[in-house]
């Protein structure tokens, strides 16, 4: 290994983050893979993607096999300060107004009130127009 086991903040870490000088963050590790840049099968986007953050999620997703987890000991530099790593925050949708079922037909009642009484007089002056003989 490295570095000797120095703890870096995110911040420092953060530092590294173009193809001449790339670090990640994985599993509360810090390493510098800015060599294996070239090599690594996913592209260097992949990596230059991941850094200024903590990568652990983006590695695991893969699913890199034992001998890719074995190759990480040799750019290991140190340990990550995880205090400066920003806690994970939780979704949580907007709050909407309960749907009260009781208020709706109580709505569509009012509504009904309204509208019945117009169509009937709709209705009426359309019987009284076309049924009227002209004088």
């Amino acid at each position: 290994m490295g570095g000797g086991g120095k703890v870096y903040t995110l911040e420092e870490v953060s530092q590294h983050k173009n193809a001449k000088d790339c670090w990640l963050v994985i599993e509360g590790k810090v390493y510098n893979v800015t060599k294996f840049l070239e090599d690594h099968p996913g592209g260097d986007e992949v990596l230059l993607s991941a850094t200024g953050k903590d990568a652990t999620d983006d590695f695991e997703d893969v699913g890199h096999s034992s001998t890719a987890r074995a190759m990480m000991d040799e750019f290991y530099v140190g340990d990550i300060d995880t205090s400066t790593i920003p806690t994970k925050t939780k979704y949580t949708p907007p709050k909407q107004p309960h749907y009260d079922q009781d208020k709706t037909s109580e709505f569509v009642i009012k509504l009904l009130q309204v509208i019945v009484p117009l169509l009937i007089l709709g209705l009426a002056f359309g019987i009284r127009f076309y049924t009227k003989s002209p004088a």
